[in-house]
């Protein structure tokens, strides 16, 4: 068996610690998985895995230890680290004893498939990577076609992200536009119902027809979607609310959004 790393100082050590950076994901084409379904998810999925990062100890007697010889044996380099250090470079608790460094792969619109059911969602410049890993989760649970990032928004490929989509990252496809024109455009060319989320939308979105290809778009947590977005929305619903609270979490909103769709193209 090959040598165990043990030390914080061995450069694969290193680089994970610095694939938590956004700056040295996006230099380096790559990030950071952690547990034993999310590395699954991607290694069946086809994602390109740079390495295998296994605590041998953490992993023994599961049948994870023989995807792992699988997988060496077809030439993706596996490093075994020693539980103690492994505990210290992960970022959940409780870890399984199996990471993974894989390539990333966000494309652009053109990339995107439009089928005729095809739902996708849409986030104008969103911040918070557990809400982005949320809203991939629930879109894959709902069998939809893909995430559009608009602007400047978060990484898909953040810890909290990848951690909160629990493996869908690698089922769903994320595609990312610089500006809103480029995400209109497209969507008009491609006959997508633009579906625009608003606390001050006129109609409920229980009252609205779903008619897919469709894309939900929401806006940032703080700000929700500016004016001249809404203005170009083929709809613009909301989420009614009775209680205290005049807004939801965007994780939330979506998923209430979304599930009304999977309803209504059930018939």
């Amino acid at each position: 068996m090959p040598d165990l790393i043990t030390s914080a100082a061995n450069p694969l050590a290193k680089r994970i610690r610095l694939l938590a950076d956004r700056k040295h994901r996006r230099r380096e084409g790559a990030f950071v998985v952690e547990g034993l379904q999310p590395v699954w998810c991607a290694v069946e999925a086809g994602w390109e895995i740079e390495s295998l990062v296994v605590a041998p100890t953490l992993l023994r007697g599961t049948a994870t230890e023989e995807m792992v010889a699988e997988q060496e044996q077809s030439g993706v380099p596996v490093a075994r680290l020693s539980a103690d250090l492994f505990n210290r470079l992960a970022d959940r608790d409780g870890p399984g004893g199996l990471a993974a460094i894989v390539r990333t792969r966000t494309g652009g619109l053109s990339a995107l498939t439009v089928r005729p059911d095809a739902l996708f969602v849409a986030l104008h410049r969103i911040a918070n990577p557990g809400n982005l890993g949320t809203i991939i989760r629930t879109l894959d649970a709902v069998g939809g076609a893909g995430v559009i990032l608009i602007g400047d928004t978060v990484d898909p490929y953040a810890p909290a992200a990848v951690k909160a989509s629990m493996g869908s990252l690698f089922a769903v496809d994320v595609a990312h536009t610089p500006g809103a024109d480029e995400f209109f455009s497209w969507a008009a060319q491609r006959g997508v119902a633009v579906l625009a989320t608003s606390g001050a939308a006129d109609e409920d979105h229980w009252d609205a027809a779903y008619e897919a290809p469709l894309a939900f778009l929401l806006g940032s947590e703080r700000e929700g979607l500016p004016e001249d977005l809404l203005a170009q929305a083929s709809r613009r619903l909301r989420i009614p609310m009775v209680g205290t609270v005049d807004s939801l979490n965007i994780g939330v909103a979506a998923s209430i959004m979304l599930y009304e769709a999977r309803r209504h193209s059930r018939g």
